[in-house]
């Protein structure tokens, strides 16, 4: 991966730190290996206020109106309690903002506050999680990033994954660090100089590349011409009897795609996890598989998503609806299935990446990435439910 870190455009924002903000924020967020959809969160801090990226806005396209301003001693308190629901956090956060027209503050607030630099960078970078996310990811990570490199065991997004490294970063020298992978999760890096803080993420990220180019082949994102439409338009008639609106399909036939629906171990596979948590929220824990039967494939699919929401759910939780977000056809490849263009494109997106990530892995000794447990706590996140309750 290459800086775009340009030094005679960024020589116009020397003495404004927020444009230096929105300047490297899009330059990651303009890179989908970095980050997708909404992913990822960028920060600065200038005169005691956190300048952090809002709720709603992308790292590709924001602007100075995307940086929520909070004040940033609130934030550090906040870090040092036991206990702090999602849903006080998200309130006491805004309730600190110096400007009550921004959007609500990233989750990562509290996180990006506690680090003790002026830029913090946050990405879900493809290659670094797809390596964290096989048996030995830990070991794998400490062998090619060393003792400089912080690593944590993933951790529920927001407060506690915050408290959590507020805790055992008690006697680091920040100093030291090159930046925090969180394993399963993403990789955070920080300077006092946003070039640097930005320079450190590409560094990182092309470790792990270099890995993967070293010890993994991977089949041509080459489609062939091939005509589905009779077993899209049957699929999307199925899901869209379930969701109760019309739904959108974009057909991924890539050799990788194909190759991925043909694994015999499919099913298991495809239950170990996304690549990153905030996907499951996109598209369900896990996909529709089918093989020559689209209904029946279907109904599977119905029953392993009411088994998954029985296990996990308490008496607040209420079931989102049955509908995969996307299947997997044998020897086709996939089908994003959106309720109009602009999620199926989402979709599509997200599970490219992660079709390209799990091939990766299983050639490194097996796909595993969260636990269905973990998935539930993020896709019934108490946030996501509360909207549901608002409708």
């Amino acid at each position: 991966m290459k800086s775009l870190f340009d030094d005679t455009q960024a020589s116009n924002y020397e003495n404004d730190p927020l444009a230096m903000r929105v300047y490297t924020s899009q330059l990651l967020g303009k890179n989908q290996d970095l980050v997708l959809h909404g992913g990822g969160n960028t920060s600065v801090k200038i005169d005691g206020i956190l300048y952090v990226k809002g709720s709603g806005w992308n790292l590709d396209t924001i602007e100075k109106e995307g940086f929520s301003p909070v004040d940033l001693n609130t934030l550090i308190e906040m870090a040092k309690r036991d206990t702090l629901s999602d849903m006080q956090m998200v309130k006491e956060q805004r309730d600190a903002m110096s400007d009550q027209s921004f959007p609500n503050p990233s989750i990562e607030a509290i996180l990006h506050a506690i680090l003790p630099f002026t830029y913090v960078d946050h990405t879900h970078a493809d290659a670094v999680v797809t390596l964290t996310n096989t048996p030995n990811g830990k070991e794998l990570m400490k062998e090619l990033y060393g003792k400089n490199m912080l690593l944590i065991d993933y951790v529920m997004p927001g407060f506690e994954l915050a408290k959590h490294i507020h805790t055992v970063t008690q006697e680091i020298d920040w100093e030291t660090l090159e930046g925090i992978i969180l394993l399963n999760h993403g990789v955070f890096t920080f300077d006092n100089d946003a070039k640097v803080a930005y320079e450190k993420m590409i560094a990182i990220v092309t470790i792990a590349e270099n890995y993967l180019e070293k010890n993994v082949v991977l089949p041509s994102l080459e489609s062939p011409k091939e005509n589905n439409t009779d077993s899209i338009k049957k699929l999307c008639d199925e899901v869209a009897t379930l969701r109760n609106c019309p739904i959108f399909p974009i057909l991924i036939d890539s050799q990788r795609a194909k190759q991925l629906s043909l694994f015999p171990n499919l099913k298991r596979v495809m239950k170990q996890g996304e690549l990153t948590p905030e996907h499951v929220i996109r598209i369900k824990p896990f996909p529709a598989l089918i093989d020559t039967d689209i209904e029946a494939g279907i109904l599977e699919f119905q029953d392993d998503y009411q088994r998954y929401f029985n296990k996990y759910r308490n008496e607040t939780h209420i079931c989102l609806d049955l509908a995969p977000r996307y299947a997997i056809l044998k020897g086709l490849g996939a089908v994003a299935l959106g309720k109009d263009e602009k999620e199926a494109r989402i979709i599509a997106d997200i599970v490219e990446h992660t079709i390209t990530a799990i091939l990766s892995s299983e050639q490194l000794g097996a796909w595993t990435s969260l636990s269905l447990a973990q998935m539930f706590a993020m896709e019934y996140w108490e946030l996501e439910q509360a909207k549901l309750k608002k409708k």
